[in-house]
């Protein structure tokens, strides 16, 4: 078919199933499943599959899974499991198209985190919140993550990454030095007579993690701002695991993924909890969400099984062989084939990314704590006092304005 010119023409429904290919060579199909046994019924859950957002070169989809493990009660992680994604999704301008999109997504993150972190305060509320979220579109991961809920990937040519950060002092030295280091200190809790027990803590406060969402109560040195990590997978697909430290407690990486091996999604995540709970039992709330990021069209795996695998399934859900799994114990080897895309860890703020934001959290923490001394003191507030917010605060910020 030609039209003037000579120029050929193509049919609408031809450019229509073009387009239909094009979008499943790009975006994988994603398959997931969620499980979880409760002990204090502080963890949880957003899955949001199939997002859809305007862009200036057209529609688009994207997928969001996050993990929200309370502490000291539910208020911080129903608010950020309510708040957050809209408070990143505010932070990207409206006009960018799909590549710009994804390349803002890591600083969007961290504005948004800290603007949950920052409205939450206001409602003076003292509970905290570990948060671990993925954004995937297309092949592209982005995980941000404060405390210790942690996110690995499996990607189906085979390897282990860690997208998450764990945020405990008590194996994080790079936090310990942090906090140490602007004036605050980490120990364990002393129980009178020089005895120590339990994990290391950050004090004032008493908080075994450096970072979370909330936990007004516990001093400036524990911050919202979260360790971002952005990866993008081959086509081939990947495994996704999201665990609250329930899982992580009592099942190694390895153990988590060789579990559910030749598990579907949906199946995977309860049987992950369910192993977790054989090996410690239910000392935690224990929560798993595993995604799985397959090429579009691809088979499911239903049950696990020890026969030979049906062709077209991937590698990721097959049965590791006793070679393989000889070599648990030996560091980890990251594939070239899953590319990193943007990683960073720092907790600190440049104005351009948040830090506005950040500096008012420390105020508001200042005022709401100087008024609390002050009703406690009937009014009177001590030149020392004052000393004990600003050190308390780690900033210069004038007192002002009470």
């Amino acid at each position: 078919m030609f039209g003037h010119g000579g120029h050929h023409r193509v049919p609408l429904a031809v450019l229509l199933k073009r387009e239909l290919v094009s979008e499943k060579i790009e975006k994988p199909e994603i398959v997931y499943g969620q499980a979880s046994q409760s002990k204090k019924g502080e963890d949880f859950i957003l899955l949001k599959n199939e997002c859809q957002r305007v862009m200036g070169d057209g529609v688009s989809t994207f997928s969001v899974f996050g993990l929200f493990d309370g502490h000291n009660g539910t208020a911080a992680a129903i608010y950020a499991k309510e708040n957050l994604l809209n408070n990143v999704l505010s932070a990207i301008p409206s006009d960018l198209n799909r590549d710009e999109w994804i390349a803002a997504l890591p600083r969007a993150l961290v504005a948004g985190f800290v603007k949950t972190d920052k409205d939450f305060q206001l409602k003076a509320k003292t509970s905290g919140t570990t948060v671990t979220f993925v954004v995937i579109e297309g092949w592209v991961v982005t995980v941000a993550s404060v405390g210790d809920s942690r996110c690995i990937l499996e990607p189906s040519e085979g390897g282990i990454h860690y997208l998450s950060a764990d945020h405990r002092l008590e194996t994080n030295a790079e936090e310990r030095v942090r906090i140490t280091c602007s004036g605050g200190e980490v120990g364990r809790l002393n129980t009178g007579g020089g005895a120590e027990v339990g994990p290391l803590r950050c004090w004032p406060g008493g908080l075994c993690l450096s970072r979370s969402i909330g936990d007004m109560d516990v001093g400036e040195f524990i911050v919202p701002v979260p360790h971002v990590k952005q990866v993008k997978l081959s086509s081939a697909g990947g495994r996704i695991v999201i665990s609250s430290d329930g899982v992580w407690d009592a099942l190694s990486p390895e153990m988590a993924l060789d579990c559910c091996r030749g598990m579907s999604a949906e199946a995977a995540a309860p049987h992950i909890v369910n192993e977790a709970l054989q090996a410690k039992g239910l000392r935690d709330d224990t929560t798993c969400i595993v995604v799985d990021m397959l090429p579009q069209e691809q088979p499911h795996t239903t049950v696990r099984t020890h026969k030979k695998p049906m062709k077209g399934i991937m590698k990721i859900f097959r049965k590791k062989s006793s070679e393989s799994s000889s070599h648990a114990n030996k560091e980890y080897v990251e594939p070239d084939i899953v590319r990193e895309l943007y990683e960073e860890g720092s907790a600190m703020l440049s104005d351009s990314n948040g830090g506005s934001l950040l500096r008012s959290r420390v105020l508001l923490r200042i005022r709401i704590y100087l008024r609390l001394l002050i009703k406690i003191h009937d009014g009177v507030l001590t030149y020392f006092q004052c000393i004990k917010v600003t050190r308390l605060a780690n900033c210069s910020y004038l007192l002002e304005d009470f």
